[in-house]
């Protein structure tokens, strides 16, 4: 049910709110949205009487957010932001077909984009919005309808299909193979050992399948495969590394296996979506040709 008219304000009056509450200014929101400093006070004061809620304290030439505008500031730019992205969602496929999916930068970068032409030949009407996320989210939030999702299979209100597993691999460059001369598992810990913020136990849990001490494992900290892929490459150090993704480094010989000891992970690449899109069209098509092309390494 539509709520009242007064708690539905117009489109120009949140735009000039917005503006000056990000800039703190209503010369520099003038200035943005190419108005006059006095049609931006207006349409802020007009938006202040139709709430009946004062957003601004304003002192001399200055204006500062109450903490009620403050916390609606960052309602209305979450809410404007979503438009703006549904807006150029249909612009882009007049017809609806859109999927908007949430990747894992490498697993994105080095698996699903060298696949995506395939897809899209066979569903000509269908445009895929890629958008980057480490961790899970909640779908309500957020303008996405599925994501690729590494961990255990759970996403709270969200289904999952599994894609593949996964097996890791110690990977170093030749030359830091070379100074060390790795001949079992405990030679590893005399290397210096590059470690994932999102996966911080991933070294303990190695060593300890090898029958290797993981007490106090340190080592340099990094958020993403593919910043640690490029520090074993210039050889800070070994990473261990999802051998599926790092296909190519292995083959140019850039990287190579510190010891051919692996470690399937107790994780696994899963596609989730949001419960209420199981129906979209685009996901529906999506969902069908991503299972079929990861089929042989389930």
């Amino acid at each position: 049910m539509q709520g009242p008219r007064r708690f539905l304000p117009s489109l120009p009056l949140l735009t000039a709110f917005e503006a000056a509450a990000r800039t703190g200014s209503i010369t520099a929101a003038a200035r943005e949205l190419s108005l006059t400093q006095s049609a931006v006070s207006r349409q802020v004061k007009a938006l202040e009487e139709q709430l009946e809620v004062e957003l601004f304290h304003r002192e001399r030439q200055t204006i500062r957010l109450t903490v009620g505008g403050d916390a609606y500031a960052r309602e209305i730019r979450d809410a404007l932001r979503k438009i703006s992205t549904a807006s150029l969602n249909l612009r882009a496929n007049p017809f609806g077909g859109t999927l908007t999916l949430a990747i894992l930068p490498t697993f994105g970068t080095r698996w699903l984009a060298p696949r995506l032409p395939k897809f899209l030949a066979g569903n000509p009407g269908i445009t895929i919005n890629l958008v980057t996320r480490l961790s899970s989210f909640d779908f309500r939030l957020e303008p996405i309808d599925a994501a690729i999702h590494f961990g255990r299979p759970e996403w709270q209100g969200g289904e999952l299909a599994l894609l593949r597993s996964e097996t890791v691999i110690p990977a170093c460059s030749p030359e830091l193979r070379r100074q060390y001369d790795f001949k079992e598992a405990s030679d590893l810990r005399k290397a210096p050992l590059l470690h994932l913020t999102t996966r911080p136990d991933a070294w303990e849990q190695w060593l300890t399948l090898h029958g290797v001490d993981a007490h106090a494992v340190h080592g340099m900290l990094l958020d993403q495969f593919a910043t640690a892929s490029q520090a074993a490459i210039s050889g800070l150090g070994i990473a261990l590394l999802p051998e599926f993704l790092i296909e190519e480094e292995l083959s140019a010989g850039k990287l190579v296996r510190a010891l051919d000891l692996p470690m399937k992970s107790a994780e696994a690449y899963y596609l989730v979506w949001s419960t209420d899109r199981a129906s979209h069209p685009p996901l529906v098509a999506f969902r069908e040709w991503l299972l079929l092309e990861t089929a042989p390494d389930r």
